[in-house]
């Protein structure tokens, strides 16, 4: 008897860190695993789609331009009761920590289908930060039947809110099985680059850094390229106007600052392989950098993934002019400050986590047939 498993996806990131859950579920013969994309970013989810050959099953196509939180939930519950409703899977899948996760585990709930929470117990502790992703996770792990924890750290967090030992399993974070499938691919930058430069990789697009922090992360980019002539920055601009017009405007017009629209996955980690060091507020990219020996300096300050700070080879740095640009000048200027976070130290997995999610369900359908 097959078994059916939905898995859904709305972002860029999700994509990259369910394709290799995805994957290994087709692999069982028991399984039928179909996904729903629900687009909450449209180019972006297609873009790693396509990379990974999946194929979504289902497409909501939700994303609307500068779209509001209220209406982009009320959308995605709406929508995501219309496909359990059809699809009545026996199992729902989502990764992450955005709208769409949490919608998804709603609209579970409400139907009573069992929900699978990839990359379960992150947290900062802080409702607002990052908003509105930490009231995300929160709410989700009350609905969530399997929590598939990437770390220890994680698994107490959820121990500390009250969920059984039992539904955790310490799996590893499927970000690093998306990055060692990967890596190892030679493919040309996806525009020239002066690799006589130190180059540095800026992503930065969090709803916390708009407007002031964002300025301020702007400022100090351009005051590190105008103080180091054998610096070359690159940075992948979100298409959300709140960071887009302000980079143009602030970054556009140095000619050792490269604005590009956001990379297809392939690309991007091409570029992260020969970057020196790398300046983001992005989740994923702390999980990434740190495998590949690159530094990462957090345009936060708080972060939901602590072990690679206890490690050594991620910094938080905030959206402070003056942090950001005395931490990164430190590591263009002390070699030795700089080889301690290049260690090329991942505490985020070896690779099989995805094996290891599938293993569970797995052995949870057998038990019920």
């Amino acid at each position: 008897m097959n078994h059916k498993i939905l898995c859904v996806v709305g972002t860029r990131p999700e994509a990259i860190k369910m394709a290799p859950v995805i994957l290994a579920l087709k692999k069982n013969p028991d399984i039928e695993c179909r996904i729903l994309a629900t687009a909450q970013h449209r180019d972006l989810l297609d873009q790693v789609l396509r990379i990974f050959e999946i194929e979504p099953d289902i497409d909501l196509d939700i994303m609307r331009p500068d779209q509001a939180l209220t209406a982009l939930t009320a959308r995605l519950l709406l929508s995501l009761d219309d496909v359990l409703q059809v699809e009545k899977p026996d199992a729902v899948l989502a990764q992450g920590d955005t709208t769409t996760v949490m919608s998804v585990a709603l609209a579970c709930f409400y139907r009573e289908i069992p929900f699978g929470h990839v990359e379960a117990g992150l947290r900062t502790g802080d409702m607002s930060n990052p908003f509105p992703e930490e009231m995300n996770r929160v709410v989700t792990a009350r609905l969530t039947k399997w929590h598939f924890a990437p770390t220890e750290s994680a698994r107490q967090n959820l121990l500390k809110e009250g969920i059984a030992d039992s539904d955790i399993f310490v799996t590893g974070n499927t970000v690093i099985d998306a990055l060692l499938s990967v890596a190892e691919r030679e493919i040309p930058l996806p525009f020239p680059l002066d690799l006589d430069k130190r180059l540095i990789l800026v992503t930065a697009h969090r709803r916390e850094n708009f407007g002031e922090p964002f300025k301020q992360i702007c400022r100090a980019i351009l005051a590190l390229v105008e103080r180091n002539q054998d610096v070359h920055v690159v940075y992948p601009v979100h298409p959300n106007p709140n960071v887009y017009d302000l980079a143009s405007q602030l970054l556009g017009n140095h000619p050792r600052i490269t604005l590009c629209e956001p990379l297809d996955y392939l690309p991007f980690v091409q570029i992260m392989k020969h970057v020196y060091l790398i300046l983001s507020d992005s989740g994923g990219v702390q999980e990434e950098a740190p495998a590949l020996g690159k530094p990462v300096l957090v345009l936060r300050r708080k972060t939901e993934r602590p072990e690679a700070v206890q490690e050594g080879v991620v910094r938080l740095v905030g959206a402070d002019f003056a942090e950001i640009t005395s931490t990164t000048q430190r590591l263009l200027d002390d070699e030795a400050a700089y080889k301690e976070m290049a260690r090329g130290v991942s505490p985020y997995g070896d690779g099989k986590a995805s094996s290891r999610i599938a293993a569970v369900l797995r052995t949870y359908f057998a038990a019920c047939v």
